[in-house]
């Protein structure tokens, strides 16, 4: 189970490759050997944020937002649990395939399948995302500037032999990307938009156990989730000794995110350090001096306890993605494509080949 909140975190910490308006995406993940977990799973994102998702256990489709239940009717959570259904059949066959590929027998295993496009609402400019994973690895991942796939374990090749074959398959993917997952991306919005197109401005706090310890730059409470965290040192962007974490959910549907700076007593004292934080919400950066009246410490009664119940907030989603691995190395990206959703309808794909 610890292994699987790990696996929640990352899901919540994965950006989009590039900047964009828009995106949707779907996560598929097969499971084996995990207590307590669903063997399979689909969750759905519009923008970063869950709306819809279907599981072994509850075996139907559910909204994960307000505005995507009342958007649409019984047909359309009728057809995509049906859907649903038969990919997890085939998943459960996959995990089974992909041990054997991997000549593997018992213990904990994965295999993921993300899919989803992008679209920028000011330029025109889409992109999609085709990429599948075993146990937390690259697996296979589709090229889109030559429609091929790349197969970065020699298991995929034989798999990657029978799709870069098929043109129907091609075909069926390129079309899919170029018109109904955009198609579906600009109607998921268009239900959201009061949500997914809302700003939520970043409060900004310094941190710091005692004199000895990093100072933490915790910034939480803003939406939507893209923000840039930097430490600068007299005016200038300062990148070593800079560890920055994930950018996690809060559970009331903003995000927080820490950068945390090794740094000497005496050194931020004589020199000038500040926490720089840019984010859609502002017009102007914030901007935190380091110095000693800006700082909370375990002295103070610093409310470390705010960020543990911020974390244990998103852990509280667990029920929504957990057990979902997004493999973050190596990753291909999108690849510009003409301009596509899933109606989860393409999980099935995964089949590693002996």
């Amino acid at each position: 189970m610890r292994k699987a909140l790990l696996f929640a975190l990352i899901l919540f910490g994965v950006d989009w490759i590039f900047a964009v308006s828009h995106s949707l995406q779907y996560v598929y993940s097969g499971t084996s050997g995990i207590r307590n977990l669903p063997e399979f799973m689909i969750v759905g994102l519009v923008d970063g944020e869950p709306f819809v998702y279907y599981d072994s256990n509850i075996r139907r489709m559910t909204p994960r937002q307000d505005w995507m239940a009342k958007s649409e009717g019984p047909d359309y959570w009728d057809r995509n649990t049906n859907k649903s259904r038969i990919h997890e059949q085939v998943y459960k066959a996959n995990i089974e395939t992909a041990k054997r590929c991997f000549n593997q027998t018992g213990g904990i295993h994965t295999v993921q399948m993300v899919l989803g496009c992008e679209w920028d609402d000011e330029t025109g400019a889409t992109g999609a995302l085709e990429q599948f994973g075993y146990d937390g690895s690259d697996f296979i991942a589709l090229d889109f500037k030559t429609m091929t796939y790349v197969a970065p374990v020699m298991q995929a090749v034989p798999t990657k032999q029978k799709w870069d074959s098929g043109n129907a398959r091609k075909d069926r993917y390129k079309s899919y990307f170029t018109q109904q997952c955009i198609e579906s991306l600009k109607k998921y919005v268009s239900y959201g938009k009061s949500t997914l197109e809302r700003t939520v401005r970043p409060e900004v706090s310094l941190l710091q156990k005692d004199p000895s310890s990093p100072v933490t730059c915790h910034t939480t409470g803003f939406f939507p989730k893209r923000i840039m965290v930097t430490w600068r040192k007299d005016g200038v962007d300062k990148h070593s000794d800079v560890e920055v974490g994930e950018t996690l959910p809060n559970g009331d549907g903003t995000f927080q995110i820490t950068s945390k700076l090794t740094v000497k007593t005496e050194d931020w004292k004589m020199n000038s350090y500040s926490c720089v934080v840019q984010h859609k919400s502002l017009q102007d950066d914030i901007a935190v001096l380091l110095e000693e009246k800006n700082i909370r410490t375990n002295q103070g009664g610093l409310p470390w306890g705010i960020i543990v119940g911020c974390v244990a907030a998103a852990l509280a989603l667990v029920a929504v993605v957990v057990g979902v691995v997004l493999w973050r190395r190596n990753r291909t990206g999108y690849g510009k494509a003409g301009t596509s959703d899933t109606d989860s309808e393409n999980s099935s794909q995964l089949q590693p080949t002996a």
